[in-house]
């Protein structure tokens, strides 16, 4: 019995040993959040830059190289309908959780909303994932902060302080 203690002593003691590497401590700013949270940002380079590609390639034309949207996004055009918005932190998508800015970019603006086509057919989930990735590395912290909360709520959980 005594062997089976020092063997799960020695694995265990192995495993968190690798605790201590780079790996496990996130670089990447401490935020509070408007519920008090504190939460690392971290974004995945090679996602975010794939994420790049895919909006240089499929949505720069509409919300602009640097996702600044169309100037006057706020009023609707003379269809009735609104101009692709800033998706830099400027606008309003960091109110809407992951799940509704990807729904949105699947299946499109809400009828009588805007004109973004549904990508459902034209995007992976893998490059509609990157292009999210993209633009939300382009927030300023405090709007990060603000959409953390937003996502915690639509996925059930209660922020913790």
């Amino acid at each position: 019995m005594r062997g089976v203690f020092v063997v799960v002593l020695c694995a265990a003691a192995g495993l968190t040993g690798g605790c201590d590497t780079e790996e496990f401590h996130p670089k990447g700013p401490t935020l509070e959040t408007q519920t008090g949270a504190r939460i690392v940002r971290m974004h995945d380079p090679e996602l975010v830059a794939r994420g790049r590609a895919v909006f240089a390639q499929h949505c720069a034309r509409c919300h602009g190289a640097q996702a600044e949207g169309a100037p006057d996004w706020r009023r609707r055009g003379p269809g009735g309908l609104y101009p692709p918005p800033p998706l830099d932190g400027s606008g309003h998508a960091w109110h809407h959780a992951s799940t509704q800015l990807k729904d949105i970019i699947r299946n499109g603006s809400p009828p009588g909303q805007g004109g973004m086509p549904a990508w459902k057919d034209k995007l992976s989930e893998e490059e509609i994932d990157a292009a999210v990735e993209w633009f939300q590395s382009l927030w300023p912290n405090a709007v990060y902060a603000a959409w953390w909360d937003t996502e915690q709520r639509s996925l059930g959980r209660r922020p913790v302080k």
